[in-house]
């Protein structure tokens, strides 16, 4: 799981993040969701309504949990890309930021302290954390979400720089373990946020793998040759009629199961590098063996490396 360990003591720690290859997950956080909270800002208003039935609440929660294992439990299967979404909860008094998929999940801050744990406990550890869509949030909110973020990371959050020059070798000197990318203009105000549009994390937003596995690759072709990060999202969105017909079995037993043994064999196909795949996220990482793939087509950009020496 300590990801870096590959890495460290060879010639991985001069190569560019943007051109290795990590592992990420898809709604990171929704291992727990709230079925007694109200349903989030980010449905639209006809599942709020439906939602008043305990029952949908319940199935609801079938379709928001994409990920089974903790922040922990990831960062220690070889997670190092984190995909979070985020909301205030109408209606609470105080200013408390919640991860959200459909339905509430934990408070962010104490996602955020989790997270810090382990970069305590692994000095030479580097994760990105992508805040990505947020819902019910003025500035105010923000203001106090970015704090909180301060707060918990201080001095390993690693401020805004050229993305070539970011590299293991880079963050260590720097004692640096943390890129926060803002997708909201207060970004601009604060030297440790960096803005979305160096993430850029296209969405195939289909249900049928094989139109997924096309969408990927022709992102990969399209991909800025320089100047920023990028995420392949191997991920299937279930549509509504998808929800209708599955409605007990749930994502993970429906499109997950099935596909993931697909999308793992167009991942093994993959190269690193400067046109390469950057950061691969899934829903239920845990289920293939994705960290041990990911790690041995790293391995790829040495053997070239050798071979161009």
């Amino acid at each position: 799981g300590t990801w870096v360990y590959v890495f460290s003591g060879s010639q991985f720690s001069k190569i560019k993040y943007s051109w290795l290859l990590f592992l990420g997950s898809h709604d990171s956080f929704s291992y727990w969701v709230d079925e007694k909270s109200p349903v989030g800002p980010d449905q639209a208003t006809a599942i709020k309504r439906l939602a008043r039935i305990s029952l949908v609440k319940k199935i609801m929660k079938k379709w928001s949990v994409t990920q089974n294992l903790t922040f922990k439990e990831q960062l220690e299967g070889g997670i190092r890309y984190f995909d979070l979404r985020v909301s205030s909860k109408p209606g609470e008094i105080g200013q408390d930021i919640y991860f959200i998929h459909g339905l509430f999940g934990i408070k962010v801050w104490d996602g955020l302290k989790e997270i810090n744990t382990f970069l305590e406990q692994h000095p030479k550890e580097v994760i990105f954390l992508d805040f990505n869509h947020f819902y019910a949030m003025d500035d105010s909110h923000h203001y106090f979400l970015i704090s909180r973020i301060r707060s918990a990371f201080g001095s390993k959050l690693c401020s805004v720089e050229c993305v070539e020059y970011v590299t293991l070798q880079y963050m260590w000197k720097k004692k640096h373990q943390v890129l926060i990318f803002y997708h909201y203009p207060l970004y601009q105000e604060y030297s440790f946020l960096w803005p979305g549009n160096k993430m850029p994390a296209p969405w195939a937003n289909t249900t049928n793998v094989h139109k997924l596995l096309q969408f990927l690759e022709t992102t990969l072709e399209e991909r800025s040759r320089y100047g920023t990060f990028h995420v392949s999202q191997a991920i299937l969105t279930p549509r509504v009629k998808t929800i209708a017909w599955h409605l007990i079995r749930g994502l993970k037993n429906t499109l997950v199961h099935r596909n993931l043994p697909m999308i793992l064999n167009w991942v093994k196909t993959q190269k690193p590098g400067v046109m390469g795949v950057n950061i691969i996220t899934s829903d239920f990482v845990e289920l293939v063996d994705f960290a041990a793939t990911v790690i041995a087509l790293n391995d790829l950009l040495l053997e070239e490396d050798e071979s161009a020496a």
